[in-house]
């Protein structure tokens, strides 16, 4: 095969890519893996991961990557550090550019993930995963009898609200408006439920707390008086949503409107030859778990197309 040219090219390094990355390998496939500008992806940035199965004690997010990372390598993949800055799916092999070089694939794993919203304080990039998290599914556990503020008021910010119930002793919900986007089910939901508290017309200026001693509460503007506050918490969930990493992919492939890849007929794309997995197109459960699975789904997509096709 002529340089630089593969049968299978991953875009992404997380739980999906890796997952692909580990099933194209072991089928002698040979794929390249770019890794992106996360290697690793978001799980590289929490801390203690309960919820992988297989792990009974629990595991560092980073380590859990580490780990995969070494899976993959160990029957074959290759890695490539940088990020797609380019691709053409016009024609096959499909054409990539990373780092101003040119790779062809026959076939493509999108796995690009996407990336929570943030607040853009410099406290909270400083506390995330010490008490700063965007997945109460995931981190929820670590604060029982524990009083936690989640930002936003979507029907995310809810639905995470009503999760950490399970957990917290009380959950304040802060949000810039006086009133909630979410939908009246949700917001009913949210009214009935005694351990919730709604904290109107407000924004977090600053998440108090050293990584040392994990979050210890947040500075608090009103919007409508100026006034400025300080409250204790233990925890700040951010629920102000996601932004698929899709840019590249504009104009390329059929997106929703939210950006998210569109798939059919599990994991196929609006091209022919090119699949994607992982939270590039799942916007609901968002789960390490989840996005391996989907991963490996689209590595056996990929390999059945390559024996369909001859290639």
């Amino acid at each position: 095969m002529e340089e630089n040219r593969y049968r299978v090219i991953i875009i992404g390094s997380g739980p999906a890519g890796l997952t692909a990355a580990i099933y194209t390998s072991r089928a002698n496939l040979n794929p390249l893996l770019i890794e992106g500008n996360q290697p690793g992806g978001q799980l590289t940035i929490t801390t203690g991961v309960d919820n992988y199965p297989g792990f009974s004690e629990g595991i560092q997010g980073p380590q859990l990557m580490a780990e995969m990372k070494k899976q993959a390598r160990r029957f074959g993949t290759n890695f490539l550090s940088g990020e797609a800055e380019e691709v053409d799916f016009s024609n096959r092999p499909f054409t990539i550019k990373v780092n101003d070089k040119n790779y062809k694939a026959d076939s493509i794993i999108i796995a690009s993930g996407a990336s929570a919203r943030f607040l853009g304080l410099e406290s909270e990039k400083r506390l995330i995963g010490f008490g700063v998290s965007t997945c109460a599914t995931c981190d929820g556990y670590f604060y029982k009898d524990k009083e936690v503020a989640v930002v936003g008021g979507g029907d995310s910010a809810v639905e995470e609200s009503l999760f950490l119930t399970k957990f917290a002793s009380k959950v304040y919900i802060i949000h810039r408006r006086n009133q909630l986007r979410a939908t009246k089910i949700m917001q009913d939901k949210a009214f009935k439920n005694e351990k919730i508290e709604i904290l109107w017309d407000s924004i977090v200026t600053e998440i108090l707390g050293e990584k040392e001693t994990g979050v210890t509460g947040v500075k608090l503007k009103n919007v409508k008086t100026g006034e400025i506050s300080e409250k204790r918490f233990d925890g700040v969930f951010l629920a102000i949503g996601h932004i698929p990493n899709t840019e590249i992919f504009k104009n390329k492939l059929e997106l929703d409107e939210k950006g998210y890849i569109k798939t059919s007929h599990r994991t196929q794309t609006s091209i022919k030859g090119v699949f994607a997995a992982g939270d590039v197109v799942d916007k609901v459960y968002r789960q390490a778990v989840t996005a391996a699975g989907t991963g490996c789904i689209s590595a056996l997509d990929a390999e059945r197309f390559l024996e369909s096709e001859k290639i």
